[in-house]
C-alpha cells in the first residue's frame, strides 16, 4: 500500500476485514501490530479500539482513494467520529502517518500482492 502523494509505502504487507466477523475482530487478539503491517476495513466509516492493547494509526479513505480523515496513534478504549465519505479504513503501527507525511487528501494505491 502506498502514498502515491509523497511516493512513500506505508505497508508492505495488508490484510483485509471485508465481512461482519473479520470488520469484527479487526486487530483484537494481537499483542502489536508489525512495523510494515496493517489492516483494511471495507466498509467502514468510524473504528472503536476497545479490548486493544496498543495505539494505531488509522487512514479514512474515500472512494477515489483520497485520505478524508486520519487519526494519529488512536489509543485503546477509544471510538473514532463516523467519517462521511470514508469507503474504507486502514489501521497502521502508531507512528506511520507521521514518519510518511501523510496528510488530508493525499491518493492512496492498494498493490494486491
Amino acid at each position: 500500500m502506498a502514498n502515491v502523494t509523497r511516493g512513500r509505502d506505508i505497508a508492505t504487507e495488508s490484510g483485509a476485514a471485508v465481512n461482519m466477523v473479520s470488520r469484527g475482530f479487526g486487530l483484537l487478539g494481537r499483542s502489536t501490530l508489525p512495523e510494515g503491517a496493517g489492516l483494511i476495513i471495507r466498509p467502514c466509516n468510524s473504528v472503536i479500539t476497545f479490548f486493544m492493547r496498543f495505539p494505531i494509526d488509522v487512514l479514512f479513505v474515500d472512494a477515489h482513494g483520497q485520505v478524508v480523515h486520519l487519526i494519529h496513534a488512536l489509543r485503546p478504549w477509544r471510538t473514532s467520529k463516523m467519517v462521511r465519505g470514508s469507503k474504507y479504513v486502514v489501521e497502521l503501527p502508531a507512528g506511520v502517518l507521521r514518519a510518511t507525511e501523510t496528510a488530508l487528501g493525499d491518493a492512496i494505491e492498494i498493490v494486491p500482492a
